[in-house]
């Protein structure tokens, strides 16, 4: 792996703002973001890039290469919940192996939104049509992890009403606020993005280096109990990642040959969902283990991917 570019994801400061947040926990320190805060830069980071994805896809023509990256977002999230249920079904229960399963086929917004901050960051441009393939990505995996749990649970009783489960997916507020914010930017007028791009564009990296450090006091805090369930979930949430990103980033070559396009697609085959999925699952499939699948995607896999993933992927798609 390329040194350089290792040494520079880790010393970006929205990143040392998460290691902050995680250290914060470690001294016991009483460092938080106020949830209302949280809440607030969260919609405000999902607002931004779906509104400038809009934008991006209004100056883009509507080709087969997006139609094909499209396609394979959706494939990718109905393949992979499917492979990993039945790898994980070797040490966990129907109920975890589906949630995190699910997890692991859906998309992290964040890590997309860090992604993102990592190619403005490397001046590399990406089409708009990847932050529409995020938002399908969210929903065919949750409903993939659900149908699973109930094909193969004991307790039959335990169906779940599909048109609820797909009301709930597609209603879900990051995936509405992604879409929406989407559809507005393909609408607004060049003049009309320009008014409100201080707020859109100049702020993002502030903003994003406060979220990332509320992600590194969440994740400080749910480290400890989550190495107490050994050794398995740890090595699932590390190796899988890296492995589903860079099978994608090699791949992605059949599909585009702009490199922030690949590398964006690898990024979403690699990410766990830590907002959506558990949503869902609380409300579906009570009996699987928050405890369980919220560490894996927000304490392991997300710093896995921001710190090694990246770099990794990007020296892929760059040589191939």
């Amino acid at each position: 792996m390329d040194l350089h570019l290792l040494i520079d994801n880790l010393t970006n400061p929205a990143l040392l703002f998460f290691f902050l947040g995680i250290i914060a926990v470690q001294l016991k320190s009483d460092l938080q973001i106020p949830p209302n805060s949280s809440k607030f830069i969260s919609i405000y980071l999902l607002f931004s890039i779906g509104f400038k994805g809009g934008q991006e896809l209004a100056h883009s023509p509507l080709d087969a290469e997006v139609f094909q990256t499209l396609f394979f977002g959706v494939f990718l999230a109905l393949a992979v919940p499917v492979l990993a249920f039945f790898v994980l079904r070797r040490k966990f229960s129907v109920e975890n192996s589906g949630a995190v399963a699910a997890a692991y086929g859906s998309v992290s917004a964040v890590t997309f939104i860090t992604a993102v901050s990592y190619l403005d960051l490397h001046d590399i441009a990406f089409g708009g049509h990847m932050v529409a393939t995020m938002a399908l990505m969210e929903a065919p995996s949750i409903i993939i992890g659900v149908l699973l749990i109930s094909w193969f649970s004991k307790d039959k009783k335990e169906g779940v009403p599909f048109l609820s489960l797909l009301k709930h997916s597609l209603t879900n507020g990051s995936v509405l606020l992604i879409m929406g914010s989407l559809l507005i930017g393909f609408i607004a007028s060049d003049a009309q993005a320009a008014g409100i791009k201080p707020f859109t564009t100049d702020i993002f990296k502030g903003f994003l280096a406060i979220f990332l450090l509320d992600m590194g006091i969440s994740s400080g805090q749910k480290l400890r109990s989550f190495f107490k369930k050994g050794w398995f979930p740890f090595a699932f949430a590390v190796i899988v990642p890296l492995i589903n990103g860079s099978i994608v980033a090699f791949v992605s070559s059949g599909l585009s040959d702009e490199i922030g396009n690949r590398f964006l697609l690898s990024i979403l085959a690699a990410g766990a969902s830590y907002i959506a999925v558990p949503a869902a699952m609380r409300l579906v499939v009570p009996k699987a283990n928050p405890s369980l699948y919220i560490p894996m995607a927000l304490a392991i896999t997300f710093p896995v991917n921001i710190t090694i993933g990246m770099p990794l992927y990007f020296l892929i798609v760059q040589s191939t």
